[in-house]
């Protein structure tokens, strides 16, 4: 499965154990684990998908240029607005994935910088093979 998300001007991704997509259209200067504003992610597809894969692989594509994520997905992710990938255990409502191979931290710089003018990006949500 698939969503669109976008970049803006504020992104920092510089958090050292989460990254963030959120349906809102903007991001204050303090959300430094947000990589994609405007996020179109359907919640019911991703709820099932967590239901049913225990892992899953995340790909991140803007520009030309691409991240790949590595996690264990939390069966108790249901939020509508935001999907938290996190490197720890913590686990909420909006915790979409666990023991993340990657932060916001860890994206390359140039991903970022495209991510800040705005870029347009797809993220591939798929089940990894353990």
């Amino acid at each position: 499965m698939m969503f669109r998300a976008w970049g803006h001007p504020n992104i920092k991704a510089t958090h050292k154990t989460t990254i963030e997509f959120t349906k809102n259209d903007y991001v204050s200067p303090e959300g430094d684990c947000i990589a994609g504003v405007k996020a179109d992610f359907d919640i019911g597809k991703l709820k099932e998908f967590v239901r049913k894969y225990a892992h899953v692989k995340i790909t991140i594509r803007t520009g030309g240029l691409s991240e790949v994520i590595l996690a264990k997905t939390n069966p108790l992710f249901s939020d509508d607005k935001e999907l938290v990938i996190r490197m720890g255990e913590y686990s909420s409502t909006r915790t979409f994935a666990i023991r993340a191979d990657k932060a916001s931290k860890h994206l390359d710089r140039e991903f970022v910088k495209a991510l800040q003018m705005g870029s347009h990006m797809e993220v591939l949500v798929e089940e990894a093979v353990e």
